[in-house]
């Protein structure tokens, strides 16, 4: 049998003091260059102040909320077929998965630097538009279009 996975303790950012932050700048990283991530995220925290007059903590989480899922689809194996089983998403996989899309959004945009392409998608996602709300979107309808599966799931 499998030992059960020891969760890394994840230690909150040192200007936020928030943990969810920090996670995100452990996202932004590449390569593990993490002064770079934390200046892009800071960076775009720094726009959004300037632009929304709003508390850039405030905008980030409801940026997250917006963009994280409700279900999913899973594939499940059943007696030779393949069915695409609409499932709950749990709570640390909504975070990684509206990270996830906030980042890809953010990296899709051109000609801009980082930390202004992200902070126009964090504000985009609180507006409830955008490419990661798109993604929530396409997820959701999986999951809808999929339901009659659902007596699968376990």
């Amino acid at each position: 049998m499998r030992r059960a996975y020891k969760k890394h303790k994840i230690s909150p950012d040192g200007v936020y003091n928030d943990v969810m932050v920090s996670q995100f700048i452990n996202k932004v990283m590449k390569d593990g260059k993490k002064t770079i991530a934390q200046k892009i995220v800071y960076g775009a925290f720094d726009i959004i102040k300037e632009t929304t007059k709003k508390d850039p903590l405030e905008v980030f989480k409801a940026a997250i909320d917006n963009a994280s899922p409700l279900l999913e689809v899973k594939p499940k194996r059943i007696g030779g077929a393949t069915y695409q089983v609409p499932m709950e998403v749990r709570g640390e996989r909504k975070l990684a998965l509206a990270t996830k899309w906030i980042l890809d959004g953010a990296r899709a945009k051109k000609g801009k630097p980082m930390a202004e392409k992200l902070a126009q998608e964090l504000v985009d996602c609180t507006n409830n538009q955008g490419n990661a709300i798109k993604k929530k979107a396409d997820t959701h309808r999986m999951a809808e279009a999929n339901k009659a599966f659902a007596h699968f799931a376990r």
